[in-house]
């Protein structure tokens, strides 16, 4: 992956840390961004180095969603050719790459960048961190697979009262529905992120992957079939050396040692 413009990517042992980096805009979207972003993911997807991912916004933002000075100006037109169809799989990726992601939404989340969020494994807030699906204010059906990923979070009529509505609401609101995981005050935001962080870093690689992949895969099969699939992985997965060091370091009252095999 080479070097980023509209995004910074970092990774720090396990942990990827993804930051859309417009600030001047509040962090919108624009084709460049788009296929940054996507780039930077598929990276991570196949990298056997990432155990958690972290999607965040610079500043005081997370993702307004598209920037509309952008793509109502001459630059839409200028980066065009940065825009490909399967930029727009970036809610995939964050829903399907093994490694488990979280989005970090540090101030408004909105449209795309809602999108984007809802595609995590978790969402986590500031206090003062607002959301709107937003699509219908600027006469858009949206785009970021809202309506796969929002009903399976808060609920389909839930979902379908904040697409139609596109009313403003609070980290809190969003907490209680079941959209955010956690919320934080501003000035402890980045600690608590870290304690989560590391404590996901910690697990055992084969187990945390495999737990991943058990959710997506379930999505798609039967409760039959998937428990099939389950049984076979556990008995790989218990026969470990990572899951055998964890039955005695907890037998042996210690902390384990994991290998990632």
């Amino acid at each position: 992956m080479g070097a980023y413009s509209t995004i910074r990517y970092e990774i720090d042992g396990n942990v990827a840390t993804l930051t859309l980096n417009r600030p001047e805009s509040r962090n919108g979207i624009t084709n460049r961004m788009l296929r940054e972003t996507h780039e930077a993911l598929s990276g991570a997807k196949d990298d056997p180095r990432v155990k958690v991912l972290v999607l965040t916004g610079a500043g005081n933002s997370f993702c307004p969603g598209a920037d509309l000075n952008h793509y109502s100006g001459k630059d839409a037109t200028e980066d065009d050719a940065d825009s490909q169809p399967e930029h727009f799989r970036i809610p995939v990726l964050l829903h399907e790459m093994p490694a488990v992601t979280i989005a970090a939404v540090n101030g408004p989340c909105a449209g795309a960048g809602f999108g984007w969020a809802c595609g995590c494994d978790i969402r986590v807030a500031t206090r003062s961190a607002m959301f709107n699906t937003a699509f219908l204010n600027v006469a858009v059906a949206g785009d970021m697979g809202l309506p796969w990923s929002l009903p399976r979070l808060v609920g389909a009529a839930k979902a379908r009262e904040l697409s139609f509505f596109t009313e403003k609401f609070s980290a809190e609101e969003a907490r209680q529905m079941g959209l955010v995981a956690r919320v934080w005050d501003d000035d402890k935001f980045h600690d608590e992120l870290k304690a989560m962080v590391d404590r996901l870093g910690s697990a055992a690689p084969l187990a945390i992957n495999t737990l991943k992949s058990h959710y997506v895969a379930a999505e798609r099969m039967s409760m039959g079939d998937f428990v099939d699939l389950e049984t076979a992985r556990h008995k790989r997965i218990t026969q470990s050396r990572d899951t055998q060091e964890a039955f005695r370091a907890y037998v042996e009252k210690r902390t384990p040692q994991f290998e990632g095999r």
